[in-house]
């Protein structure tokens, strides 16, 4: 039995920062959700946008805090799902 994976795409919420570099991890995390087959949809009690791919037995999250904060999303969807 594998274990389940987390995979995190950092960036800026927010129309400001969308077409900056600094959200290069929201676009990887979008184009892997999509090769996946899954939709990431928002979550509130992991402050972010969440997506879990059964069959490879991983988690995508797009933490919907500013980049200094994105432990807040990482930590609750992480101890949640113990990974």
């Amino acid at each position: 039995m594998t274990a389940p994976r987390l995979i995190v795409g950092l960036g800026n919420p927010g129309r400001d920062y969308e077409e900056t570099r600094h959200n290069a991890g929201f676009w990887f995390c979008r184009q892997l959700a999509e090769q996946l087959g899954v939709a990431l949809s928002p979550e509130s009690r992991f402050h972010g946008l969440t997506a879990h791919a059964q069959a490879q037995k991983v988690w995508l999250l797009l933490p919907q805090t500013f980049m200094n904060r994105s432990g807040q999303s990482v930590g609750a969807l992480a101890r949640f799902h113990r990974i």
